[in-house]
Parts: C-alpha cells; sequence; structure tokens
C-alpha cells in the first residue's frame, strides 16, 4: 500500500512573539500544501527523498546523527515503526509548495504530512496522535516550538492559540483572502526570538502594557472576523504591525513592502519571527492586484484561508 496524506500550510494573523509569553495567536491554515507519499520496504532503512535532497538510515539508527533537515521525519518514522512493532523499513517522498523558511509553516505542514502518511501505513489517522507526534518531531529542529503551526495544520481553518490552554477553532462561515508579499530575506527564528527576549527583560513595563493592548486587539479582530467586516480586520493588522515593531522585529524592507501594499488592500503586516520572511495584505475576493504583482520584485501568493486541515488517501 502506498499512503499519501496532504497537510496546509500557515499564516500568523495576530499574537506573534507575544504568544510566547501566554497571550492569544490567531493562524489561519492557507492553501498551499506539503504532501508525503510513503511505504513500506523490505529493507531495515528508512529513506527520505525531497527537494532538499535525498538521505538513508537503518531503522536502529540515532536520529541525532543525522542532518537537522530530515530529523522530524526520521524521528516520525521510528517512533511508528517501534510502536507497531514492524521489522522492516519505510521510504518517504516528501513534496512542498509552501515556501521554505519563509514563516508560511512549512516544517510544520511536512511534519504533519509525514506523520498522517506513516500512521496511516499502520491503519491510524487519528489526528490527536497525529498533533502530538509532528510537534515531538519539530521540535528535533526547533525545541522551543509552540505547537501553534502543526495544530492550525491539522485541523486547517483559522484557530485561537494559547500556550497554555490549547486551540480552539473560530467558527465563521466568510471567507478570508491574502496577498503575501516574500521579501525573500533570510531570517533566523531562534535569533529573533532571542532580541524579542531582550527587549522585554530591558523594558518590562512596556512589554506587559504591549501585551494587555495585544489582548485587547485580538478580542476585536475576532469580533470583526465573525461579521465579516474587514476594514476592521486590516486595521488591526495596521495595530499588530505597530506593535511588532515596538519590539524591533520588523526592519526598512519590510516597511517599505507594508507601505506599498496597504494602500491598495485593507491592511498589511509581517507574519511570522519577522526580521525577513513574508509580509501578508488582507484583500477582498477577486480584486485586481496585477498592477502591484506584476511590477513588485518580490515573489507574491494570492491565498486564502483553507477550512479543510490534513487529509489522507491509499493508492
Amino acid at each position: 500500500m502506498t499512503s499519501i496524506a496532504k497537510a496546509p500550510g500557515k499564516i500568523i494573523l495576530f499574537g506573534e512573539h507575544f504568544v510566547v509569553y501566554e497571550n492569544r495567536a490567531i493562524l489561519g491554515a492557507i492553501n498551499k500544501y506539503a504532501t508525503v507519499t510513503s511505504e513500506k520496504i523490505n529493507t531495515d532503512n528508512i529513506l527520505i527523498s525531497s527537494s532538499l535532497g535525498q538521505s538513508s538510515i537503518k531503522k536502529d539508527e540515532e536520529v541525532s546523527s543525522v542532518e537537522k533537515k530530515f530529523r522530524p521525519f526520521f524521528y516520525i518514522a521510528k517512533q511508528l515503526i517501534s510502536k507497531n512493532g514492524f521489522d522492516k523499513g519505510i521510504s518517504i517522498k516528501i513534496e512542498s509548495e509552501i515556501p521554505i523558511g519563509a514563516g508560511l509553516g512549512s516544517s510544520s505542514a511536512c511534519c504533519v504530512a509525514a506523520a498522517a502518511s506513516i500512521s496511516n501505513l499502520f491503519g491510524n489517522t487519528n489526528e490527536k496522535e497525529i498533533l502530538e507526534l509532528s510537534i515531538q518531531a519539530e521540535k528535533t529542529i526547533f525545541p522551543n516550538s509552540s505547537g501553534a503551526d502543526c495544530t492550525v495544520s491539522v485541523h486547517g481553518g483559522i484557530i485561537e492559540y494559547q500556550k497554555e490552554k490549547g486551540f480552539s477553532k473560530i467558527d465563521t462561515k466568510n471567507e478570508f483572502n491574502f496577498l503575501i508579499i516574500d521579501s525573500e530575506q533570510i531570517h533566523a527564528t531562534d535569533k529573533v526570538v532571542e532580541r524579542v527576549k531582550k527587549f522585554k527583560n530591558e523594558n518590562t513595563n512596556v512589554f506587559t502594557e504591549l501585551c494587555s493592548e495585544e489582548e485587547r486587539l485580538i478580542t476585536k479582530a475576532l469580533e470583526s472576523m465573525k461579521n465579516n467586516d474587514l476594514k476592521t480586520i486590516g486595521k488591526c493588522m495596521a495595530q499588530n504591525q505597530i506593535f511588532l515593531e515596538q519590539i524591533g522585529v520588523s526592519n526598512d524592507e519590510l516597511l517599505s513592502i507594508i507601505e506599498e501594499i496597504e494602500m491598495i488592500t485593507f491592511g498589511a503586516k509581517i507574519t511570522g519571527a519577522g526580521d525577513g520572511g513574508c509580509v501578508i495584505a488582507l484583500t477582498e475576493e477577486g480584486s485586481d492586484l496585477s498592477e502591484y504583482t506584476n511590477t513588485t520584485k518580490y515573489q507574491t501568493y494570492h491565498v486564502s484561508i483553507q477550512k479543510t486541515g490534513m487529509q489522507v488517501f491509499n493508492s
């Protein structure tokens, strides 16, 4: 049997960085996917092929000995081989249309799709177990992962996420459309997170007040999303961007993108760690942004919120 699973990438609509300090964050699954195809094989190896290259280990080899980028997938395969008492190996093919390193949840979507695909080889498609395995796998490369990206990839739609309380799905019948602009600036998430921590420690009162303001903003944004009030959602995004600038995760290039795109959309902000990566702008369905997308030097993507999370198929 060949098992195929796909899982969506994500954007963070509100609350990045603040979510690390017990605040809420709002995330949305987008219609860009990672797809993983797996099958059982008659050797003792775990084989991986992807656009990032190929790798192979014996199924009893330590995950820590392999390249970081392949670790989550070996981890998932080893866990499931052991749990199911399987005495052979597995081949794993990873394909993704989600840009890598752009803050759009590429690694999380790949982890979810891999966990779903390989679990299905053993007859298990339990969402809770797949999510837990995906988060543990992602932690082999991002030890401080909150699990939010994997959560929205498994469940789809829009979720409210808080570190201690977990997630709840936002029930909205409305469609939301975005233009993603990729600055193509390389950023290191862990370094940006450390910078925010330093800002917090040096400006305790300011940071505490920003956390409170972000909470109020999220409450307003959620109400606006349920009412499909795109203008107010856009204003909330612009305000969230100001908070992110205050904690030092924006830069001149991102600001120039935001200033240009917010003139022709409802509002824009960075998404994810910042200091590079992508800007998201809220648009109206069917709005013509071709003049911008055809002339900008940046890679752009039209996306919508994807209400379905991970999906599993047999072939």
